[in-house]
Formats: structure tokens, C-alpha cells, sequence
């Protein structure tokens, strides 16, 4: 596709001097689509956080489920290299799902922490317990989720490189994160408690010092 035509001069005698010639090149436009889903993707990760913040009023409670993100991401990733897939707008859409997705594995942990917490138990009793428990649930509905979309994966017919584009990015990713979230995500937790319990007792008694005052 030639843009930029320019008609010179020449013109009136019916010639036509291309003098600048820009090449709408498929890397070109896939530099731009690129671009846009790296702002597109953090700007997802940033409302799952800020409605997580919100809801769990922490900072440290949703750092530790949209850090789990980037396995889903290393799944998809390494799957769409494995079948020499490019990164198009249905791979994009596929991403920014999985950011969701993933999160939605983590939430069932965390949560379930928390509550423990509320109990009396400590951090890392409260993850590895929160763990064990929500195991089970956990695997069943991702791979419920994964078989329901196992079938893009090897769709055939017209369109079908849309389909097994988005079909590649969702399967692998939910299978990378729920594999690998299982065993990171009481990890994360633990992580991102340990230095606010150590901040919270350095403020503690300065706290207390200013209330006797």
C-alpha cells in the first residue's frame, strides 16, 4: 500500500512524480498496536488494583494477587512462540482477559487469609493453610475454564488464526498461572506482609508515646 503520492508539476502533461513514498509495513503497524497494548494491558492492571485496594482498604493485599499476573503472561508468551503465532489484536484481547483471570485465582487465596488473619493466625500459617484449602476449588474452575476454551485452540475453518490466536494466549496463560499461582501466591502474601507488620510495630509505640503526651 504506496501513501503520500505527491503530484508535481508534471501533472499536466499526465505524469505523475511520486516524491515521497511511506510503506504502511506490517512491522510498522505492529510497533503501534504494540505500543498501545502495553498501555492498554497496565492500565488493566491498575483497575484491578485500585478496585482491590479499595474493597480490601490495603495496599499490600492486592499487590500480592496482581503480582501474579506476569506467570500468565510467561505462559501465554511462551505458547504463542511454541506454535509461531505473532502478537495481533486477538492475542492483545487475550492478555488484558487474562489479567482478570489470573487475579480471580489469587483473590480466592488471599481472601481466604485474610480471614484467618481475622482468627488470630499468623502470616504464614494463615497463607499455607489459605492455600491447602482453596486448592481444590482453584483447579476446578480454571480448568473447567480451560477445557471450555481448549477448543479455540485447535479450531479450524475461515478465521481460524483469530480464534486459535485468543484461544493459545487464554489457555496457556490460565494454565501457567494456575499451575505456578497455586505455589506464588502464598508466597507474594507472606512478602508483602512481613515489612508492613515490621512497620507497624516501629510505629506502634511512637503512636503511643504521642497518645500519653
Amino acid at each position: 500500500n504506496f501513501q503520500g503520492v505527491v503530484r508535481s508539476g508534471g501533472e499536466s502533461f499526465g505524469v505523475f512524480t511520486r516524491r515521497r513514498v511511506m510503506l504502511d509495513h506490517p512491522a510498522r503497524r505492529a510497533r503501534k498496536s504494540g505500543g498501545q497494548a502495553i498501555m492498554v494491558f497496565g492500565m488493566a492492571i491498575l483497575v484491578v488494583f485500585l478496585i482491590l485496594a479499595a474493597q480490601y482498604e490495603s495496599w499490600s493485599d492486592p499487590l500480592s494477587v496482581v503480582l501474579i499476573v506476569p506467570l500468565a503472561v510467561l505462559g501465554a508468551v511462551l505458547a504463542l512462540m511454541a506454535r509461531g503465532m505473532d502478537n495481533n489484536i486477538y492475542t492483545q484481547v487475550g492478555l488484558v482477559l487474562l489479567v482478570g483471570l489470573s487475579a480471580k485465582n489469587s483473590i480466592l487465596i488471599v481472601e481466604f487469609a485474610r480471614e484467618l488473619r481475622g482468627q488470630g493466625k499468623g502470616v504464614l500459617e494463615a497463607a499455607s493453610e489459605a492455600a491447602r484449602l482453596r486448592f481444590r476449588p482453584i483447579l476446578m474452575t480454571a480448568f473447567a475454564f480451560i477445557l471450555g476454551v481448549f477448543p479455540l485452540v485447535v479450531a479450524s475453518g475461515a478465521g481460524a488464526v483469530s480464534r486459535q490466536s485468543l484461544g493459545t494466549a487464554v489457555c496457556a496463560g490460565m494454565l501457567g498461572v494456575t499451575i505456578l499461582g497455586v505455589f506464588f501466591t502464598p508466597v507474594l502474601y507472606v512478602i508483602m506482609q512481613n515489612p508492613l507488620k515490621k512497620l507497624r510495630e516501629r510505629l506502634k509505640p511512637a503512636a503511643e508515646e504521642r497518645s500519653v503526651e
